[in-house]
């Protein structure tokens, strides 16, 4: 093989090597690793936040959560936040809350802007 055609696969394989690299990040999306609460965790006394975990950074202006009773009446403090720390979490504070069903509904615009959303109960 001439050093030319050597050179020219060798930027081929490195290209093609990029363009695949590159497409499993574009593909990526924010998806939840853990919550406190855990998802459908009876607990003993009423958490001071929720809190979500994903694998991915998040967009802070278009990434929420909120808490809504069994009554479907939301009960979260209105903060709903991205962590400054770290920009995979998400969180929102709560008041005391009374025993109940509590849902988690979240919605997350990845840094890859994909939007995923989900929901659970504590």
């Amino acid at each position: 093989m001439k050093l030319l055609e050597k050179v020219t696969l060798g930027m081929f394989l490195v290209l093609l090597i990029g363009v695949t690299g590159l497409q499993t990040l574009v593909l990526a999306h924010a998806f939840p690793l853990r919550s406190d609460p855990r998802v459908g965790w009876t607990i003993p006394i009423s958490p001071p936040k929720v809190t979500i975990w994903f694998d991915g950074e998040l967009e802070p202006a278009f990434s929420t959560i909120t808490v809504y009773n069994s009554t479907k009446k939301q009960v979260d403090k209105g903060n709903s936040r991205v962590s400054g720390a770290d920009s995979s979490v998400l969180e929102v504070d709560l008041p005391p809350l009374a025993s109940d069903t509590y849902h988690v509904y979240w919605k997350v615009l990845s840094k890859d802007t994909h939007v995923t959303e989900g929901d659970f109960t504590f």
